[in-house]
């Protein structure tokens, strides 16, 4: 079972200005409360009560609200980033900490889904990784996949000039500790840039996962309003507490 997290927060979020110029992006509010906070309550809802966050601007916001993960039932470990280094390259600050599979969550994408059958399907597979996939309507401006019958990635492409498939990341990950042989110990690194690609150059395992719920990036003001109306619907399913 998958106990550990990584929410990566570090990310600048300049389409959300003016909010994001007192506030990193996942700590923008949606239904009252950060994307964060959401976040955090979603991987304790599916029994994964350590979460790792990565941190570069303003990070004291972060920490001013979440402390020590207590008030949400998990277990917080901060990482600061002077430079940013990446989606990938964020693991290097917790490499002691991932020794088992873990699942890494973008900071700012709200998600209401069922972490827990993602994490199993991962572990049943035998993937070194399991990238989560949702529909989209726009899918050249995502991160797009192409899979076998058996569900396994044959092709990885980011923003694609041309659209090949409506699935497209949805910027959750379970990984096995063997990623992290993928991932230089320094300097600037990308799961969809770096990562994936050299984990299908090397025949490595990677699958793609269709999730079971609502994924929603909030990174312009327009899907962070999507995201609001959802909740305000009452269309939260999986994120434990109230919405």
């Amino acid at each position: 079972m998958i106990s550990k997290a990584l929410i990566l927060s570090a990310g600048l979020g300049t389409r959300l200005k003016p909010l994001t110029d007192v506030m990193p992006k996942p700590m923008v509010p949606v239904a009252g409360r950060p994307v964060l906070e959401h976040l955090v309550r979603l991987c304790v809802a599916a029994g994964i009560a350590d979460v790792a966050i990565n941190l570069h601007h303003l990070p004291h916001v972060v920490m001013d609200h979440c402390g020590n993960g207590g008030a949400f039932g998990a277990r917080l470990l901060y990482g600061l980033e002077p430079e940013l280094l990446g989606t990938a390259g964020a693991v290097n600050n917790f490499r002691d900490f991932f020794t088992a599979p873990f699942l890494v969550l973008y900071g700012d994408v709200y998600l209401d889904v069922d972490l827990r059958a993602f994490a199993a399907a991962h572990e049943a597979s035998g993937a070194v990784a399991t990238v989560g996939l949702y529909r989209v309507d726009n899918p050249t401006e995502c991160g797009l996949v192409d899979r076998d019958p058996d569900g396994r990635i044959t092709r990885f492409v980011e923003k694609p000039p041309v659209a090949f498939t409506d699935l497209a990341n949805a910027g959750v990950y379970a990984l096995s500790p063997k990623v992290l042989d993928y991932i230089p110990e320094d300097g600037f690194c990308d799961f969809g840039h770096d990562v994936f690609p050299a984990l299908l150059a090397a025949g490595e395992p990677l699958y793609g996962q269709v999730l079971d719920g609502y994924v929603m990036d909030i990174g312009s003001p327009q899907k962070l309003e999507k995201a609001n109306a959802h909740v305000a619907g009452g269309g939260k399913r999986w994120g434990g507490g109230e919405p």
